[in-house]
């Protein structure tokens, strides 16, 4: 018989060991296939079309590349083009979330049950984060929200946007624990030297894996 691998055995890790939980949103904290992020992507497309009216067929190349050169696709496009923040900001997230976004009790019960400061580091904007938290119901247990505009002029993965991140909430890297669904965020905390949660479809080296964020209970000693 062949002995099953703990996934949490491999990267012993002791989530109350960490003084600070920093949380990225989207993927994160709902199931990445519950439709979001892919609605979101959609708007993104829709802006890059209709609003400042590239071709069609050169939009997914366009925004890949961006994405992947800035760390988003709006970093790119204000960098390359000039888009205003706002703007591009509202149109994307312009989604709904009532209709997909659910309360979770197991969440908030698990949130509660921890004892860390808790902030959300996300590239979206806090107005976004807000109305998720909201729809969750766990908008409570965070302290602040950590957006794209706390972090301009960087966002994740970049080393200055982790380093924002810390000056705002006044500590020190290895006391601070990253759950993320991004292996590129991902790698920037763990060279930073802060612990590190790979949550969803990805995965990560040097983190610990989850399915969906309901398990970290299995990583609390």
């Amino acid at each position: 018989m062949v002995e099953k691998t703990n996934k949490y055995q491999i990267f012993p890790l002791d989530i109350k060991s960490y003084t600070v939980l920093l949380v990225d949103l989207d993927d994160t904290l709902y199931h990445h296939g519950n439709g979001v992020w892919q609605l979101i992507r959609s708007r993104i497309d829709r802006f890059m079309i209709d609003v400042m009216h590239f071709p069609i067929k050169d939009v997914p190349t366009l925004r890949h590349r961006l994405w992947e050169q800035y760390g988003t696709t709006l970093r790119g496009l204000q960098a390359e083009f000039g888009v205003e923040m706002d703007a591009y900001l509202n149109f994307v997230h312009d989604v709904p979330l009532e209709d997909i976004i659910t309360p979770e009790p197991k969440l908030d019960n698990l949130l509660s049950s921890l004892p860390n400061r808790k902030f959300i580091f996300t590239n979206a904007h806090a107005a976004h984060a807000q109305r998720v938290l909201t729809q969750l119901g766990i908008i409570h247990h965070f302290e602040e929200i950590i957006d794209i505009y706390a972090l301009q002029p960087y966002c994740k993965p970049q080393v200055e946007a982790f380093s924002k991140a810390l000056e705002i909430i006044k500590e020190s890297p290895d006391k601070c624990l990253l759950i993320d669904d991004s292996p590129n965020n991902l790698e920037t905390a763990h060279v930073l030297g802060l612990g590190t949660v790979c949550v969803g479809k990805h995965h990560h080296g040097t983190s610990p894996h989850i399915d969906t964020i309901l398990e970290l209970a299995n990583l609390v000693s």
